[in-house]
């Protein structure tokens, strides 16, 4: 370890039942972190000695994992339906790492009037210095949509935190939707802006329950020169009709991904939760390396009688992406399956390399779970959870008066 650079933190995790998401040959191992990267994987490992103050985490036995990528948070609030009394708040940086995530993507929604793509860029440079990745979609549910700059294309190749475009809406009331041509110009936009600025250059599309469900984006790619794996189509398991399509656009080699806020209960019985849904597009025997997870967490989740009109509203939370994982384990799944909805498959989606595996040479991302609870979370090489205890992530607001 002679070779390591000095200076910078170093956090040891010993005895853990590492899932990255593949597992080790060796049942238990310690995971040493030097700065924001993973600097070894193996047994019997000790700090250097060079290092200044580090951290020692006792796994005790229990499962480590990646940090989750949740790659759709309104991490700047939501909502609106209804009035101004209905947007919901900031999230806070604790909710996500309680969850288990430590890299995030933001987005706008419905309200792209009274929330900005440049409070979005605020509010995660603020969750970056709090030693989480984050990143975020310019745009918003309306065409023509949200920039920062003069196009979505120099958003993408001048702002180094913008990774695509969204959530622009289809079939949804609540969209202003957008023709089959506006679409194709907006993957084209996200597309070369992607290429230019070395990102993913993805168009991440909110799918409501309307009637046409992915149709819009099926007929973008019959029309359009306009490669599958730029639009990624979120909120597929509405209801089974959804889930249907998202099994055909799959088969084709497009992405789907379910969000995990998103179940049914007795305001909405025709939801499928998330781990259902990755079951049904198993079953079918179409490629899971394409299906991914995220939240919609600090989304509104307006409900509607069948005028349309508004009768409650709900707001999405982190830890429901956890929970959907941890379905899929308790109905028998191998953690290396239930896991990568929510770490290599993203990591895909979103062009994010090592993000989302423990490796060495990779970041310095891991979380170690208690049940199903997360005990203690490294991100970017900083200790952000230890003993089931957030450390305070904003140190220097405090109170007065």
């Amino acid at each position: 370890m002679s070779d390591l650079p000095r200076g910078l933190s170093t956090v040891l995790v010993k005895h853990a039942r590492l899932f990255a998401p593949d597992p080790p040959p060796e049942a238990v191992v310690d995971i040493l972190m030097v700065g924001d990267r993973v600097a070894a994987i193996g047994l019997d490992l000790t700090t250097p000695a060079f290092a200044a103050d580090p951290t020692e985490l006792d796994a005790e036995g229990r499962i480590a994992i990646p940090g989750l990528i949740d790659q759709h948070v309104h991490i700047a609030g939501g909502g609106g339906e209804g009035g101004p009394q209905f947007r919901t708040p900031e999230i806070p940086g604790q909710d996500l790492t309680q969850a288990g995530i430590t890299t995030v993507v933001g987005v706008l929604g419905t309200d792209g009037v009274t929330r900005s793509i440049q409070g979005l860029l605020a509010k995660a440079r603020s969750l970056w210095a709090e030693h989480l990745r984050v990143y975020v979609y310019t745009g918003a549910y309306q065409v023509p949509t949200r920039t920062v700059t003069d196009t979505l294309r120099s958003d993408l190749i001048l702002i180094d935190l913008v990774v695509g475009v969204g959530e622009v809406a289809v079939s949804d009331q609540r969209g202003n939707h957008p023709s089959v041509r506006q679409l194709a110009e907006l993957s084209g936009e996200a597309r070369v802006g992607g290429l230019l600025g070395g990102k993913a250059g993805v168009l991440h599309v909110h799918v409501g329950d309307g009637p046409g469900g992915i149709d819009p984006l099926e007929r973008v790619v019959a029309s359009a020169d306009v490669p599958l794996d730029t639009l990624v189509p979120t909120h597929l398991n509405r209801n089974q009709a959804l889930v249907d399509q998202a099994i055909r656009w799959t088969r084709a080699g497009g992405w789907v991904d379910f969000t995990s806020g998103i179940r049914p209960d007795r305001h909405d019985r025709l939801a499928v939760s998330a781990h259902e849904a990755w079951q049904r597009v198993r079953a079918a025997g179409v490629p899971m390396t394409r299906v991914s997870f995220s939240s919609d967490a600090q989304g509104s989740a307006p409900l509607f009688d069948s005028a349309g009109h508004l009768v409650g509203v709900g707001v999405g939370r982190a830890d429901s992406l956890i929970e959907e994982v941890l379905a899929l384990v308790d109905a028998g799944v191998p953690w290396t399956d239930a896991l990568a909805p929510v770490t290599t498959v993203p990591a895909s989606i979103l062009h994010l390399g090592a993000v989302g595996r423990v490796q060495p040479g990779g970041p310095a991302d891991v979380v170690v779970l208690e049940g199903k609870r997360v005990w203690h979370l490294v991100s970017r090489g900083h200790v952000l959870v230890r003993d089931g205890m957030s450390r305070r992530l904003s140190p220097f607001l405090t109170s007065v008066g």
